[in-house]
Formats: structure tokens, C-alpha cells, sequence
């Protein structure tokens, strides 16, 4: 699927999933503690298949640790997380470091802030990352971080580093780099945070048409108003517990 970041008919994902549809990823009293510091207070959360979920709050809420626990980064401290894989539903929290690393690989897609790029590395190198660490081969992993990049609106850039790219350039990269494995996923922290206005909504477009448009899920953190009214579902944070939830 090509897409033009400026198209005024970029999907806005505002549309709801069906309330029959099994959860993709749901957390149940997840509980986040840090010495006497409670970060996440009985979190319960279900997110769906084409459904993207903004997390909002002030700093220091827990929006980035609920973030980390659904991604399984963390294991919460009380309380489940629990993902529907290719392979079955899976608790991460019952599941090894190795074993949370390969469901993270494999099931989940991760846009930054800052990208997370790898500076060494040309934009298809870091796009074929996740697919050589799964096993494929270096030739066709190549070839389809080339034509994600194309159907980003990069082709003729996959030889460039990511020094050489614009920042709403490098964060398409990081979108591709997402879609790479097929992830059902994407989890975002603050991707349009370094962005200009006008990048930032053309990079919003393109992650929207790359996850939610396609039947994916989105989780992503962000402080800004107008970022999260595209989603289609707010939610926010206060002192580690969910204070509002609410669909636009």
C-alpha cells in the first residue's frame, strides 16, 4: 500500500471495533512498584484489534510504565498482561526474559520519539533488523525492508544513514522497521515529540495508515491534545491508576 503522508484522506482510526472481537493485549490489576514508589496502582486495560488507545498524564503518572508492562518489557508486580499471539494467548508475565524477548520481537512493533534508529546502520539495514534476528535471510529481508520503505514514501533513501534523513523521514523508517515482522501491536512513545506541526501530522497520517487502517492495534503515549483526539480512544493517568477512559 503506498501512502502520501499529506493526503487530507489519511485514516483518522476514530472508527470503533466491534465489541465482539476478542481482546488483543488486556491487563487485569497490573500493579508497578519501585521500592516505596508506586508507579501503576491496579491498571486494567483491554486493547482490540484496529483499535488505537492514547495514554495520557502528567510526567510521572506511570504512562511510560504501563507502556513497558503491555509491551512486556517489565513484569508487573501484581496482576496480568495477557497477548494474543500467533501461537495462542499468552501471560507474559509467566514467561521468561528470553521467552518476553521473542514475543516482543515477533508480536510487537515499537516507534519512538527519537526513532530508536541505529546511526551506524542505512535505513533498510535498520528496517531488516527484526527480520534477521527471526531467521530470515539477509537477501529477502533486504527486500522487504526496500519495498516497505517504498510504500513509505522512501524509495531512493534506503542507502541513507539516519543522520541523513529529515526527522519525519527517520520516523517513517521507524514505522517501516514496526510493520517489519508483521506486528499486531505497535506500541508509540511521543512519536511526533521532536516534530514539527506540520511533520508531526503527516507522520501521524502514516502511522495511522500503517497500523489501525490495517487491522493492527496502537498503543501510544503522547502530551499532546490534538495527537491523541485521532485516536480513538483517551485515556488518562494520575498517580499510576487510570483516572478517565473515554472513545471519541
Amino acid at each position: 500500500m503506498s501512502v502520501d503522508p499529506s493526503s487530507a484522506a489519511a485514516p483518522d482510526a476514530r472508527q470503533q471495533p466491534s465489541a465482539e472481537w476478542e481482546p488483543r493485549l488486556s491487563a487485569r490489576g497490573v500493579g508497578v512498584r519501585y521500592g516505596e514508589t508506586v508507579a501503576l496502582d491496579g491498571v486494567d486495560l483491554v486493547v482490540r484489534d484496529g483499535e488505537s488507545v492514547a495514554v495520557m498524564g502528567p510526567s510521572g503518572s506511570g504512562k511510560s510504565t504501563l507502556l513497558h508492562a503491555l509491551a512486556g518489557i517489565i513484569s508487573p508486580d501484581e496482576g496480568t498482561v495477557t497477548l494474543r499471539t500467533r501461537g495462542g494467548v499468552r501471560e507474559l508475565g509467566g514467561l521468561s526474559d528470553a521467552a518476553r524477548s521473542g514475543v516482543r520481537l515477533r508480536e510487537y512493533g515499537f516507534v519512538f520519539q527519537q526513532g530508536m534508529l541505529i546511526p551506524e546502520l542505512t535505513a533498510v539495514e535498520n528496517v531488516a533488523i527484526p527480520l534477521l534476528l527471526t531467521g530470515t535471510g539477509k537477501s529477502a529481508a533486504m527486500e522487504r525492508a526496500t519495498l516497505l520503505l517504498g510504500e513509505l514514501g522512501l524509495a531512493g533513501l534506503e542507502g541513507r544513514r539516519i543522520g541523513q534523513l529529515s526527522g519525519g523521514q527517520a520516523q517513517r523508517v521507524a514505522i517501516a522497521r514496526a510493520r517489519a515482522t508483521d506486528a499486531r501491536v505497535v506500541f508509540a512513545d511521543e512519536p511526533t515529540g521532536s516534530l514539527d506541526s506540520r511533520t508531526a501530522s503527516e507522520v501521524l497520517n502514516v502511522l495511522l495508515a500503517e497500523t489501525t487502517a490495517q487491522g493492527r492495534a496502537l498503543v501510544m503515549v503522547t502530551h499532546d491534545e490534538a495527537v491523541a483526539s485521532r485516536c480513538s480512544r483517551i485515556i488518562r493517568l494520575k498517580d499510576g491508576r487510570i483516572v478517565e477512559s473515554g472513545t471519541r
